[in-house]
């Protein structure tokens, strides 16, 4: 047995786990060889007992390991271990690091500048444009996003992240090839273009109440902080919030409504010590050393030069419909554009981030140059 099939074995058997698996690794030395081992040998190891050693011990009546091998090549992903140098360096620095990565797309080692975005499913407007500006904003600059592929704010930050063409990734609560939710899958496809969808779960493994926290501490895990956008006090991106401080990473909350249920937990983060986030530089403030200001776009009063900017054709149709003196609404650029609504709150969020807009109160817009 190779080294990169007997970590997916492992990962595969019921009650091993990354700490079991550590534990082994130590004792063994490396992978294949814990599959050798005796029974008895197993339970010698420290933290192994009776019902582990004997999973191990008959591991082949177990799990369906060349089966898993075969839907791993049929479905295109790749698998990433410990021993590889796609595995994320900061994941590898928490308690209870992935076993195996399946990876739909692409690592790279610009990840390991990687910020988390995540909140509620059940999110306001308020909070989806937030996300999506925040995620823009980030990407824009380098940023990778991480967030956890669901409905909501997760949503939301993958959207803003690919809107600016940057690099984002969604860490799955499922198998890699379950959809959770079903409506996400262009959603995942162009995820995959533009970084990657990944788990730590076996094929077809469904979604439940185990999986999401064992997903949430991964998110907090690859990511130099987490941005919670909006959340209720029994929301997951809490628990996510939580692994990051266990981690030593930074917590970010943004601000809402005091009268709404969906921005307490946020308020209680930030009440806590997480820093209150109103835009990306709040973020990008805490990663001065990361992100210089040579990867920002310059303001034209910073060099006394316009800059060449290209527009997307939906941004330049947008672009049109501003005028220089009068405030126009998002509902007038829509109209003029002939965009869809959704096209247009995309396009204007890329004027405003290329420093061409300027967004005012009350979804108006003014052209600055």
């Amino acid at each position: 047995m190779e080294s990169r099939e007997a970590y997916i074995a492992l990962n595969m058997i019921e009650n091993v786990g990354p700490v079991r698996v550590r534990q082994l690794l130590g004792h063994f030395g490396d992978a294949p060889s814990i599959f050798k081992a005796s029974r008895e040998q197993l339970r010698r190891v420290q933290g192994i007992g009776e019902e582990t050693a004997e999973a191990i011990s008959h591991w082949e009546d177990r799990i369906q390991l060349a089966a898993e091998l075969k839907r791993i090549q049929d479905y295109g992903c790749s698998v990433v271990t410990q021993e590889d140098e796609e595995y994320p360096p900061s994941l590898k620095e928490i308690y209870d690091p992935p076993i195996v990565i399946y990876v739909k797309g692409s690592l790279s080692p610009k990840d390991k500048n990687g910020v988390a975005m995540v909140g509620s499913r059940q999110t306001t407007h308020y909070g989806i444009e937030v996300a999506r500006k925040l995620a823009y904003q980030l990407a824009y600059v380098g940023v990778t996003v991480v967030s956890g592929g669901a409905r909501g704010i997760d949503t939301a930050a993958h959207q803003g992240a690919l809107a600016a063409k940057g690099r984002t990734l969604a860490v799955l609560g499922t198998g890699i090839n379950i959809v959770f939710p079903p409506e996400n899958v262009e959603l995942y496809n162009r995820i995959t273009e533009n970084g990657a969808v990944m788990t730590q779960f076996p094929f077809n493994r469904p979604a439940d109440k185990q999986s999401f926290p064992i997903r949430n501490r991964i998110v907090a895990g690859m990511t130099l902080g987490t941005v919670v956008v909006e959340a209720n006090l029994s929301s997951g991106a809490l628990i996510t919030a939580n692994f990051a401080t266990e981690y030593g990473r930074q917590v970010f909350a943004v601000p809402g409504r005091i009268d709404s249920p969906r921005s307490k937990g946020c308020h209680e983060l930030i009440k806590k010590g997480a820093k209150l986030c109103e835009s990306a530089e709040d973020i990008l403030s805490e990663f001065e050393y990361l992100f210089p200001s040579t990867n920002k776009p310059p303001a034209p009063n910073e060099t006394g030069v316009l800059p060449a900017i290209s527009l997307s054709n939906a941004e330049q149709k947008a672009y049109d419909c501003l005028k220089t003196e009068d405030e126009i609404s998002i509902d007038e650029v829509i109209r003029h554009s002939g965009l869809p609504a959704s096209a247009v709150s995309v396009a204007l969020l890329g004027l405003e981030m290329k420093r061409l807009i300027r967004q005012l109160p009350g979804k108006m817009f003014l052209k600055v140059r």
